[in-house]
Formats: C-alpha cells, structure tokens, sequence
C-alpha cells in the first residue's frame, strides 16, 4: 500500500450554524484502534442527523468525532491490531458514529461490510445508516413480517425509500406518506403499494379505506408531536408502532386505554449511540438476510444527487428543502 498522508480535507465546523459553516479545514489522518480499520473514502451518505448535528441540536456521542457523517464506502489502507489484515486493499461501506465527512475515516471492522460489484461506491455509501435504521426498527423492533401491512411517514426520504425497497423484497405491502402528488407518485414507481399526499388528504382516513377498516400491523415514524396519536389510531388490534426522529416534537398525548384494550405496542430506537457489539451482531444479520440481495443486484439505494465533499454546504441546503427522493452524497473525486 502507498504511505498514507499525515493531513487530510474535512468538513469539521467549529461552531453551529446554516449550511454556511461547512467549509473544508485540514485535520489530522486518524489511526486506527484495536479492531478498528482506516478507510480511504470515496464517498459519503449525507443525513438528516448530520443537520441536526450542523445546527447544534445532535451532538455527537462521548468519544465520536466532531467530523459529520454517518456512512461512507471506500477502501480499507490500514488496519489495526486484531482487525485482519486480509481487509487491506478492500472495498467497505461502514456506519460510524461520525467522520465521514473527509478523506480518511477510522471505524471497527464489525460495523464495515463488503461492497460488492453490484454496487457503486456512490451506491454503497447511500446504504448503511438507512439499512441499519431500518432493519432494526422496523423488521427486529416492529417485528414485521411477510404479509403485515406496514404505514411509512417520509416515503421519498432515504429512511422511506429504504424501507419500500425492504418491504418489496420481504413481502411487506408498504403505505407511505409524502408532501406532494409528484413524490408520491415516485414512491409507488419505488415499489410503495400505497402514497397518500398528506398535504391533501387526511393519511387516518385514507389508511383506513386502504385496508378496509382493519389498520395497519406496524407504523415506521420520524415525525412525532401531534402524529404521534394519529399513527395510533391507524394501527390494527395488536399494531406496533416504532419512533425513530421527532421532527414535530418529542411531545403526545394519546388514550392509554386504547393502547391496552388493542394490545398495542409502543417503542422506539436511536442508533448512533448503540455499541460497538450491538453494531457488529447487526451488521451480521445484514450480510446474513439482506446481503445476498444485495449481491445480486435486487436492492439499490435511491441516489438523488451527488456533491463534491467540499459543497457539503450545498448538499445541506438541498436536503433541508425537502425536494430531494432517496439520498444525498458527497463524493471525493
């Protein structure tokens, strides 16, 4: 392998703020811990907690770093102790706790998986964040399985695509919701069996009519506040509801009663802060049941547009106004 460079670009703001404070800066290449490989990136997934971090409402957790970014793909160039060096020289896509925004990134091998020649590296570092939301909240935490009809808010998001495009392969019937005729029509070329325009119609009603009365087995939400009662009233007896964002407040009020008498089920999951173990049992699982699909080219990412790293602040903006279907990625090159 070529020596690698002392210094790197980043995107390390040093101060909240609009888009504005993500400007290129020189730090340090990291060095790779025990278990850990150093990825040179080629891309990376931009999200919305990379906002709310910008914005100073997501700090990172204790011991991340203060560099954005959540996913990247690139190749492995150094690794170290007890990482293997047969991961030298090879294609990654990772989740992180944070660093994706530069050149080089530092993350435990167990939260790394192989990318393969399905995918582009482009395609790669749309997936983790996204696929590991997912799967462990809708498929472990919801319990969703083939032939549950699932109600997803945010449909042409990269949280919502994700979850169409796992339903479609799992025997899911998918229900989104999204702001706009014109999105939810792409969810349902995306694979949705269902978009309703909230924006129009009342996603109750029409998620009642949809399933002729009966409710749905499990709601994906990141909305929060005042859907949050809503999203109950839209789940069928023994229904699951699963929170992941609160973008309308971490704030509701609902009937209790009605929570027990339809024996429903209320949770919900960060994941950023979950350990490193709880991340490498998931990433396992992933390569088990979603990998092979993978592979063979039935499931892609939704790639909206791309950014050069130093645009990050155009990347921001643009997904801040809300027009964007699928993912955000900044590119190296």
């Amino acid at each position: 392998m070529a020596e690698l460079p002392d210094r790197m670009i980043a995107i390390d703001p040093e101060q909240a703020g609009g888009p504005e404070v993500l400007i290129p800066v020189e730090r340090p290449v990291p060095v790779p811990g025990a278990e850990e490989v150093l990825i040179r990136v080629a891309a990376a997934g931009v999200n919305r907690p990379d906002l709310m971090q910008r914005a100073g409402k997501y700090p990172p957790p204790p011991g991340a770093s203060s560099i954005p970014g959540l996913e990247i793909s690139g190749t492995v160039v150094s690794v170290g102790p007890g990482a293997g060096f047969e991961l030298l020289g090879q294609p990654m896509c990772a989740l992180l706790t944070g660093g994706g925004y530069a050149e080089y990134v530092a993350v435990p091998a167990g939260q790394c998986l192989p990318v393969p020649e399905a995918l582009t590296m482009i395609e790669a570092a749309a997936l983790p964040e996204t696929l590991f939301t997912v799967w462990t909240n809708l498929f472990e935490r919801a319990y969703a399985m083939e032939g549950d009809t699932v109600l997803v808010h945010g449909g042409t998001s990269g949280i919502g695509t994700m979850a169409i495009l796992l339903g479609r392969i799992f025997g899911l019937t998918v229900i989104v919701t999204a702001g706009s005729d014109a999105k939810c029509d792409r969810a349902l070329e995306i694979g949705a069996a269902h978009a309703i325009n909230y924006r129009t119609k009342d996603f109750v009603t029409e998620v009642h009519r949809l399933t002729d009365g009966r409710g749905v087995d499990a709601v994906l939400d990141m909305i929060g506040g005042d859907y949050f009662p809503r999203n109950v009233a839209c789940l069928a007896d023994d229904g699951r509801h699963v929170s992941i964002a609160v973008q309308r407040g971490a704030e509701a009020t609902f009937q209790i009663w009605d929570v027990m008498k339809r024996r429903l089920t209320l949770t919900g999951s960060t994941l950023r802060a979950r350990s490193v173990g709880f991340k490498t049992l998931v990433a396992d699982e992933l390569s088990r049941q979603v990998w092979p699909h993978i592979e063979e080219g039935r499931l892609k990412p939704i790639i909206d547009r791309t950014f050069p790293l130093r645009e990050a602040a155009a990347a921001h903006a643009w997904l801040e106004g809300g027009d964007h279907v699928g993912k955000v990625v900044l590119t190296m090159a």
